[in-house]
């Protein structure tokens, strides 16, 4: 599976045919329970479509939930890119994907109350946790912070939004579920990608399109669970998107790198698991990708106070095996400095085996 990144350029023309169709169903047996008689009935008084008080209440809570968290989000325009952003405090700082700023150092931000641009220059980017942070040049009166949620709270099955710019249709509201936690994706480097590898993602139902990136996915008490990020493709498609497969950079990371870049002005705890080598995807004899090469070993990191040395062949660590930067980065995307991991290697010819603890990228 692959993934591409949600972004889009600002669309010249934009034609859309909608098809929407709801279905409400509440029990086949025939009979309607004393609550549904009651809704059935109130209904025929007024002369309305009757509506399970279950749809009602459901209906509900999307209307507060929209109403209370869409003002938090942003759409971020750069020179020729268009993503989207959340404002994470009252002075202005709006939390977004590293892949939205690119290289741009100045962006024209449009909030859902006004439709006037707001300028905003760069704080950071922290491209291997595909994050950035930009600030408001100045504070609109009434910007509102939207609430971060605990990651560790999040459930498969827990009902989403996802709000954004998709396609420069700014505050778009899609609706689906967390199809799972836990994901690590890795992004390519093309078309702009930063080629992150990113651990513990929330993948999600909800319709992430281009131009969701850096905005929110929210549960229904109106927190923001994760930063959508990534769609998935196809390639039997001919690398279409994937209906119903996103995935969202969970919010306690995103507090996580924010935060230090607000009140620091970089990243300086990453938080990121790293063995401590320069390496290269080894090639064995048939052309085939079969491990990661150690090109060289940084003093006292991990892998040299393991014994690891330049010129060995990295294959697996704990039960994961190794054949590329790609597969050793997914290894330890979910891993965090301290830990304890086993490492299997290579040298000359030999197979050896290793304990370290994982030092930080």
């Amino acid at each position: 599976m692959d993934v591409s990144r949600t972004r889009t350029l600002r669309p010249t023309g934009f034609v859309a045919a909608l098809a929407c169709c709801v279905a409400l169903l509440s029990g086949c047996n025939g009979s309607a329970s004393p609550e549904e008689a009651a809704a059935t009935k109130g209904a025929s008084d007024t002369g309305q479509a009757a509506v399970p008080r279950a749809a009602n209440d459901l209906q509900s809570d999307y209307l507060r939930v929209i109403k209370d968290v869409l003002p938090s989000v942003v759409q971020i325009q750069a020179s020729q890119d268009l993503g989207s952003g959340v404002v994470y405090d009252d002075k202005g700082h709006i939390v977004t994907n590293a892949h939205v700023v690119g290289n741009e150092k100045t962006f024209q931000v449009t909030t859902a109350n006004s439709e006037d641009a707001l300028t905003a220059s760069l704080v950071y980017s922290y491209p291997e946790q595909d994050l950035a942070v930009i600030k408001l040049d100045k504070v609109p009166g009434g910007l509102k912070a939207a609430t971060l949620a605990d990651s560790e709270k999040v459930e498969v099955g827990q009902i989403v939004l996802a709000m954004g710019s998709p396609l420069g249709l700014a505050s778009s509201v899609t609706q689906g579920i967390v199809s799972a936690t836990g994901r690590t994706v890795s992004e390519g480097r093309t078309g702009g990608g930063t080629g992150a590898t990113i651990g513990n993602m929330v993948q999600t139902s909800a319709a992430i399109n281009p131009g969701n990136s850096g905005g929110a996915l929210v549960n229904l008490d109106g927190q923001v669970i994760g930063i959508p990020t990534l769609a998935a493709t196809d390639p039997e498609l001919g690398g279409g998107a994937a209906p119903g497969i996103g995935f969202a950079i969970p919010a306690s990371m995103v507090k996580t790198v924010a935060d230090q870049i607000v009140n620091k002005g970089k990243v300086t705890d990453s938080g990121r698991a790293a063995l401590g080598i320069t390496g290269r995807t080894f090639v064995d004899a048939h052309f085939q990708a079969a491990g990661v090469a150690v090109v060289e070993v940084e003093p006292g990191g991990a892998a040299d106070k393991a014994g690891l040395q330049s010129g060995d062949i990295i294959t697996k660590v704990d039960d994961t095996d190794i054949t590329s930067m790609t597969t050793l980065a997914e290894a330890l995307a979910s891993d965090r400095p301290g830990q304890r991991t086993t490492v299997t290697f290579t040298r000359n010819g030999r197979e050896k085996t290793v304990e370290m603890t994982l030092g930080e990228q």
